[in-house]
């Protein structure tokens, strides 16, 4: 629909050229100013439809002003149509502001909310470019496609959320996908996830003022938080695992990272269970704070712009997951506390950060030099993992104690891993395999992944990691489903499927 708003009267197009001065300033110092600077659609498509909004471009400057060009960004499938002071087209030419006067631009979109993923995602962008003197100049367009949950609702991008149930549960059943807008934090309550459940977080940078100060916060807004007695409850299945991702589902969007910022499981909470989950896209995956307690059985936690796990004095136990494109660590053990990872993956490829790193205490300045580290035990048990990416140290450990075994406890049985430098007798741990029961230390040239470069973290047909693990009591399949051999199956989270 390229040509519509024939009904926008044409007096809007008429001006009193003959009252104006035909000088046109070149100053790159002066610019348009608009109404806006983001056009939202706020109207919710529950079926094929339209809706038109308009903003105003205002020449403050005393001569007039030639605008080279006004352009919609988006390509030929984007969901908005231009009308410029009466005229149709996205893209206009040497259109004219008078001094001091302004014009109006009309934009439309058409949305069919029943349309797959793929041509109408829940929240669509686009952008209008102005060319004036050499300066570009864009107009955001905003407008939400897709019928979903939008919690609280689709305008509170800047908000903080508190849900409550009173000790009870809440449960997100609804078929349509669930849409998170700014901060969504849930204490006294559980939240509940039925399998096949799609939560898509709208993430990006909010302004808050700070009510002590007075002085602007800016943080990053898209999040999940759970409070000291809230508690997440995921239950997902293999044929139906349950989706935690940003809301920009385009094909330049659909693995980029750092789209939202997280789920956190806050300072306290317990019982959270995660299983059978994806969570991927965002600026770090799960966050577990002081002494807070969390399960995990056959979640990939992937494209993540920092850590995979972050894990702070906390208690994690781990079953079947795999970690990969994580910008920093796949799992972080910061300030000890007690971890169990069996059948787990952590592949950490073509990032300057080990797959792994833990350590039994914490500093309140960077360099340790302001006070004395705090410090906490850490027990930390790895079976049958691989722990492998591209650099000569897959494995890093802080020791805050000077080699107080009480106070730092590890140990790894039947794993693959990667060290090095790790075990230099001056800065390192010499004596860390005195901690790695019949661990495999492969050679990046020997077999093991199918293809990395293609994130394909299957076992490779003469992976060393085949018929390499030991059996472990009451995990028979792997992270999806394939039977594990009961006398000698493979290590990682992934088992190989002869044909």
């Amino acid at each position: 629909m390229k040509y519509l708003f024939l009904a926008i009267p044409f007096f809007l197009v008429l001006v009193t050229a003959c009252n104006k001065e035909e000088k046109f300033t070149t100053d790159k110092g002066d610019k348009l100013e608009f109404s806006v600077d983001t056009l939202r659609f706020d109207t919710s498509f529950t079926e094929l439809g339209t809706d038109t909004r308009y903003f105003r471009v205002f020449n403050p400057s005393k001569k007039s002003i030639r605008i080279s060009k006004i352009q919609l960004a988006g390509n030929d499938q984007s969901k908005f149509n231009l009308n410029v002071d009466g005229i149709p087209g996205d893209s206009h030419e040497d259109v004219v502001v008078y001094p001091e006067d302004s014009i109006y631009v009309f934009v439309e979109v058409t949305i069919n909310p029943d349309d797959p993923l793929s041509s109408s995602p829940y929240f669509v962008y686009d952008s209008i470019r102005f060319e004036t003197n050499g300066n570009e100049q864009w107009v955001t367009l905003e407008a939400w496609g897709q019928n979903a949950n939008y919690i609280p609702n689709r305008w509170s991008k800047d908000s903080i959320t508190l849900f409550g149930c009173g000790g009870s549960e809440v449960i997100w059943d609804d078929p349509k996908p669930y849409v998170i807008y700014g901060i969504v934090a849930f204490d006294d309550c559980t939240l509940t996830l039925p399998p096949g459940t799609r939560v898509h977080v709208h993430g990006g940078l909010s302004r808050a003022i700070d009510p002590t100060s007075g002085e602007s916060l800016i943080y990053n807004s898209g999040r999940l938080f759970f409070l000291e007695n809230g508690r997440l409850n995921v239950q997902g299945t293999l044929d139906n695992p349950v989706i935690f991702e940003g809301d920009r589902l385009e094909d330049d969007f659909r693995e980029a990272d750092g789209q939202w910022t997280g789920i956190i499981l806050g300072a306290g909470s317990t019982g959270h269970s995660i299983e059978n989950a994806v969570v991927k896209n965002s600026l770090f995956g799960i966050y577990v704070d002081s002494s807070a307690e969390l399960s995990m059985k056959n979640v990939q936690v992937y494209n993540t712009s920092g850590v995979g796990l972050f894990a702070y004095h906390a208690t994690v136990s781990a079953e079947n997951c795999l970690f990969y494109n994580n910008g920093t660590h796949a799992v972080q053990l910061v300030y000890g506390g007690d971890y169990n990872f069996n059948y787990c993956t952590l592949a950490n490829y073509g990032t300057d950060a080990s797959a792994l790193n833990m350590g039994n205490g914490t500093c309140d300045d960077p360099l340790c030099q302001d006070s004395p580290p705090r410090i906490n035990p850490l027990n930390a048990i790895f079976t049958n993992c691989i722990l492998y990416g591209s650099k000569r140290d897959e494995i890093t450990i802080s020791d805050f104690t000077d080699g107080n075994d009480f106070y730092l406890q590890y140990a790894f049985d039947h794993c693959i891993i990667r060290v090095d430098d790790l075990l230099d007798p001056d800065t390192g741990f010499p004596d860390f395999f005195d901690h790695c029961n019949a661990c495999l230390t492969p050679t990046s040239q020997e077999a093991l992944f199918a293809d990395v470069n293609e994130d394909d973290y299957y076992l490779d047909t003469l992976s060393v990691a085949e018929r390499m693990a030991v059996p472990l009591p009451g995990i028979l399949l792997d992270l999806v489903g394939t039977e594990r051999d009961a006398a000698t199956p493979d290590i990682g989270c992934f088992e190989y499927k002869y044909e």
